[in-house]
């Protein structure tokens, strides 16, 4: 049994799409193909259920799936056992990271730096809403991810806090509020919302903190970018609560603190705890925590 088919295989099983698992894998499609039929023959039984979209483990594909990880896993680290000897960082560092534009950390520097200093590892980066690049965390479907976390008991993850930032009022230079020295929630009672999706963590900080003071919102847009975020306050669409670190042009709005206890937006790097994280996810920890320097 050949590793590239197992590789193969799970890369199949995860992406669930032959075009998207061979571009993974950088081969053909046909390439794939061949690789998952090996595959079958080697075990003597059908792994895929033929002709599905998307494409869909049959109850021997799905049995053998959990063993095919742990094989390749164990690959990985015989091969980063003998590297590490050796001083040589190798093999695939799969990150997750918050949407990078306007963000208070220094996130492409820390990747390029490292990436730098590791020429043998390849790099993959998803940008996904925070809580399911938590989940795809703890079940090895990323190496490590920078998060926005609601609560720091996260089970069987390994926990850096990076930085902690107030959120502020953003609205129009002629908004009512605009001049006030702080607002509490109950002055946004009546206003209009521009909000960040509901899959983010510091949109479910903000319904909680809202449904826990009574007031029920009106959200009149959503977007999962903050630079278009602002432009639709500015505007006029509406109000918003950002990090008050947010590293964009903030010209166009009037920033207004947050009465009473702050609200705030969290960003921690989290990977599994001990043995269960990779040599890269525990290198790219060590370099985080050594180059904590935020954006000026």
């Amino acid at each position: 049994m050949e590793f590239r088919h197992l590789r193969h295989f799970v890369a199949l099983a995860e992406e669930r799409s032959f075009t998207r698992a061979a571009e993974r894998e950088h081969i053909v499609q046909s390439g794939l193909s061949m690789s998952i039929r090996a595959l079958e023959k080697e075990v003597g039984a059908p792994l895929f259920v033929r002709g599905t979209r998307p494409v869909r483990l049959t109850a021997e594909g799905l049995a053998m799936l959990p063993a095919a990880r742990l094989a390749l896993e164990a690959a990985v680290n015989a091969r980063q056992a003998v590297q590490d000897t050796q001083g040589v960082l190798a093999g695939e560092l799969r990150i997750g990271a918050l949407q990078t534009a306007g963000h208070t950390l220094p996130v492409s520097s820390w990747l390029a730096a490292f990436a730098v200093d590791h020429p043998s590892v390849r790099i993959r980066v998803q940008q996904l809403p925070a809580l399911a690049m938590v989940e795809m965390v703890a079940d090895g479907h990323l190496d490590c991810a920078l998060v926005s976390l609601v609560s720091d008991r996260v089970t069987g993850l390994e926990v850096v806090p990076l930085v902690v930032e107030p959120l502020v009022l953003a609205c129009t230079p002629t908004h009512p509020l605009s001049s006030a020295d702080a607002v509490k929630l109950t002055d946004l009672a009546a206003e209009r919302f521009v909000e960040t999706p509901p899959q983010w963590a510091i949109r479910q900080v903000l319904d909680t903190a809202f449904d826990e003071a009574g007031i029920e919102r009106d959200v009149v847009c959503e977007v999962n970018e903050w630079t278009m975020l602002l432009d639709l306050v500015s505007a006029g669409v509406g109000i918003a609560l950002i990090p008050e670190g947010l590293a964009l042009d903030t010209s166009a709005v009037r920033l207004v603190p947050l009465a009473g206890p702050g609200l705030r937006r969290r960003v921690d790097l989290v990977l599994p705890t001990g043995p269960a994280a990779s040599p890269a996810a525990r290198r790219f920890r060590d370099y985080v925590v050594a180059h904590p320097e935020p954006r000026r």
